[in-house]
């Protein structure tokens, strides 16, 4: 495993390896996020954008996490490539991207996605596949052909990160793990057993 300064240089390798081996969504990530009473809650979501002042995914904020994001915004990441052999742990707090960006992600996306995200009232019940068939159809029919706003129930957070983990396999369990920490504008680095 390259020791570099930057975690984000690493990271971005090892992302650019994943594309290419990784057979489905290198994307990937589980999102750990907390409900209010403390219980730990996590699903798999995509990583859609990173860059040095986070990593970033979007979601229906009348989600389940969208409202435990509310309530706290202290997450986790974890990225697990299997073909590679290789995990990112992320921890740091996650903060909503701008209404411009969200709005250019949300443009981005394929038409029936953002109907979809009109049509799914997302974690609440649903007595059946057809309430959302009808949902589907009721908004296709109201935004026609014409353009597809983003709701404003819709959006993506940034997750600044206070410390990422590279963790790559080793024969006879002699993994390399290196442990960055974020320290003001800086990173340190350290090794830890594995």
């Amino acid at each position: 495993m390259a020791d570099l300064n930057e975690p984000f240089d690493l990271f971005n390798s090892w992302f650019e390896m994943a594309k290419e081996k990784e057979l489905n969504d290198p994307s990937a990530m589980n999102l750990a996020t907390a409900t209010p009473d403390g219980r730990p809650s996590s699903r798999m979501v995509l990583l859609k954008d990173f860059d040095t002042t986070g990593f970033v995914f979007y979601t229906n904020l009348e989600s389940n996490k969208g409202k435990q994001l509310s309530a706290n915004a202290q997450v986790a990441l974890n990225f697990h490539w299997k073909s590679l052999r290789k995990q990112v742990r992320i921890e740091g707090a996650a903060t909503p991207v701008s209404d411009e960006e969200a709005d250019a992600y949300f443009q981005s996306r394929p038409r029936g996605s953002r109907i979809g995200a009109w049509a799914s009232d997302q974690s609440r019940p649903m007595e059946g596949m057809f309430v959302l068939e009808r949902r589907v159809a009721e908004f296709t029919a109201k935004f026609h052909v014409g353009e597809v706003p983003r709701p404003l129930h819709w959006s993506g957070f940034r997750v600044d990160p206070q410390l990422i983990e590279f963790w790559s396999d080793g024969k006879f369990r002699l993994h390399e793990r290196i442990v960055y920490h974020r320290d003001g504008d800086a990173w340190t680095t350290e090794r830890l057993f594995p």
